[in-house]
């Protein structure tokens, strides 16, 4: 029973400590205010300075979550201090994975979901419009798999799209799930932009 308990213990802890510093991105962007310029998920968005500003907020409240680390990581320690091992454990454990995991882009290891290189693309696909379109009424929007002209239909960036704090459409709870297990990265790959890994200031 004992070790059933202290298990138990180490799971909760783990979990909490994996989910804490995932707040910024989960929570804070799906404010009502913060959605108005945008249609709901998961139709495409427009290709705009609201969607390019969208991008670099997702990447803050990104790294915001270093910052929330320090939760679990206070947690564990008292946790520790006051005899709760197993749940100190946890906390430190998952806490600690995560600040790796944010390191990783600086090490050369994965992009993370939002990155200023993204943003970059999007506004020379934006730019690109104006100096040469890809038909008589370019539409630039970013769908799941791809930035495509909402006229032709032409591929204008092989970049999935990753979640952008909209109030998703699977509903509060299926879609925090969704997000915790993601980490708010695109259900595609993109070869482009994980090779390019140029996030990192």
């Amino acid at each position: 029973m004992g070790l059933l308990s202290g298990l138990a213990w180490f799971v909760f802890g783990a979990g909490l400590g994996h989910l804490i510093p995932r707040v910024p991105f989960m929570i804070m962007p799906r404010w009502k205010s913060f959605n108005r310029q945008f249609p709901k998920h998961p139709e495409p968005i427009r290709i705009d300075p609201h969607l390019i500003q969208r991008v670099l907020h997702m990447r803050r409240f990104h790294w915001m979550g270093l910052f929330f680390t320090l939760i679990p990581l206070a947690m564990g320690w008292y946790t520790l201090v006051a005899g709760e091992i197993m749940l100190g454990f946890g906390l430190w454990l998952a806490a600690g994975w995560t600040v790796l995991s944010r390191c990783m882009p600086l090490l050369g290891g994965p992009s993370p979901p939002w990155t200023m290189d993204m943003a970059i693309r999007l506004q020379l696909v934006r730019d690109g419009m104006d100096e040469d379109p890809c038909c008589g009424m370019p539409s630039p929007v970013w769908e799941l798999s791809a930035v495509r002209c909402d006229s032709c239909r032409k591929v204008l960036e092989e970049m999935p799209r990753p979640d952008l704090g909209r109030p998703r459409s699977d509903g509060l709870f299926k879609g925090m799930i969704r997000l915790w297990l993601t980490d708010g990265h695109p259900m595609f790959n993109d070869e482009k932009d994980s090779q390019s890994n140029k996030d990192i200031a």
